[in-house]
């Protein structure tokens, strides 16, 4: 009888483990349609995060430089130059380092 009793209780157990993981099935909620009245400019959040650089090929529709093309590619391979807010190089930097001289 015992072993009836823990099985049984194993089984309802499982059970309500299974259903707990679960959830269920909601149709999703219709968008309603918007218009934008103002075109985007450059003041949204998302265009002022990224500073203003001038591309030396074609670019992207965000305004970022399209590295599918060389002439991006080459623009990038130039080294940062790291300053400070005051415009003095950064001497944390590798390049910023004056040369040792043997």
């Amino acid at each position: 009888m015992k072993k009836i009793v823990i099985i049984a209780s194993l089984m309802l157990a499982f059970a309500g483990i299974n259903f707990a993981q679960t959830t269920p099935a909601t149709p999703p909620a219709k968008k309603a349609k918007t218009t934008k009245t103002t075109p985007a400019t450059a003041t949204t959040p998302a265009a002022a995060a990224k500073p203003a650089t001038a591309a030396a090929g074609p670019t992207k529709k965000d305004g970022t430089p399209d590295m599918r093309y060389k002439a991006n590619k080459d623009a990038a391979k130039t080294p940062p130059v790291h300053l400070k807010k005051d415009g003095t190089p950064d001497k944390r930097y590798k390049e910023n380092k004056p040369k040792k001289t043997s």
